[in-house]
């Protein structure tokens, strides 16, 4: 796995839009965050621009992103925003360069696509806090991000959950967006790893979606091969009329409960308050008990 090196002072990261449409203006707690860690921050040419949802077409969005890739100054790619959008552009870039000059890639959400492509090609990433409404996230949440950034050693401990599966296991970090990996089963972007760590989260999904979602990775085999399981915030599920009977917990655990693998719920990141930097590809420590969690790396 290529690992990018460690940010310095005075390193310069760029931050793009590769979905949704981004404002300057929404990005000034972020630019002012990265300089006060002795960062320059360059702005990309998709920050501004607008097709209906997107941050411009598919092909001004990922000449933006190639450019930050071949530009050996930028040492890092912030996401600015979620949404949807970012797989529209796997195909329209070359990733080649980031194998001789590795770079964090950093967002989560919708950037799910670009990380699980990049895990494949044996590329390491961040799956982190988006520069969009950074501000409003715990310190930890960007307290995380600039320590994975400069290469500082990273312990998370969280409380205990009814339906943990107890154990301890080092292996690679893969993952992401819940919805986002579903939708990559089947193209040459879903992740191809073998006994690593899973990790995923989702947002405003109804909880059918959630059962057919994992119906489906079971059944495309990627529960068969897993050493581990973290699951983060499952936030602001929505129902029928008539329930679906089951909390969205209560379905992931029918699938993986049995795995005999250690499986770690609530976890601190995704679509919630605390949303703590993990560096995808990258070989983690995970430990749950039956009165904690602990993630280190």
């Amino acid at each position: 796995m290529k690992t990018p090196p460690n940010l310095k002072k005075g390193d310069c990261i760029a931050i793009v839009a590769t979905a949704r449409k981004v404002n300057l203006n929404d990005l000034q707690d972020a630019i002012q965050l990265a300089e006060s860690w002795g960062l320059q921050v360059e702005i990309g040419s998709s920050i501004g621009l607008s097709n209906n949802q997107l941050a411009g077409t598919d092909a001004e969005r990922a000449a933006d992103f190639q450019k930050q890739i071949n530009n050996p100054k930028i040492k890092a790619i912030w996401c600015a925003k979620g949404g949807y959008g970012s797989v529209r552009i796997l195909d329209l870039i070359d990733f080649s360069p980031l194998q001789h000059q590795p770079k964090w890639i950093v967002g989560y959400s919708d950037v799910t696509a670009i990380h699980a492509h990049l895990q494949n090609l044996g590329i390491a990433s961040l799956h982190a806090q988006m520069p969009v409404g950074i501000a409003s996230k715990s310190n930890a949440s960007a307290s995380t991000l600039r320590g994975v950034l400069f290469g500082e050693q990273q312990v998370y401990t969280f409380r205990n959950h009814s339906y943990n599966v107890t154990g301890e296991v080092a292996a690679p970090l893969i993952g992401g967006n819940l919805s986002v990996l579903y939708s990559l089963c089947g193209s040459k972007s879903f992740p191809q790893q073998k006994k690593v760590i899973l990790l995923f989260e989702d947002l405003d999904e109804y909880l059918y979606h959630i059962d057919r979602m994992m119906q489906n990775l079971k059944r495309n085999g990627l529960f068969s091969n897993l050493s581990g399981i973290i699951i983060g915030g499952m936030t602001e599920m929505n129902d029928n009329e008539i329930p679906f009977g089951s909390t969205a917990e209560q379905i992931i655990q029918e699938y993986v409960g049995h795995l005999a693998i250690p499986v770690a719920y609530g976890a601190p990141f995704g679509h919630q308050f605390e949303n703590l930097a993990l560096p995808l590809g990258k070989t983690i420590h995970l430990k749950v008990d039956k009165d904690k969690s602990e993630i280190q790396f």
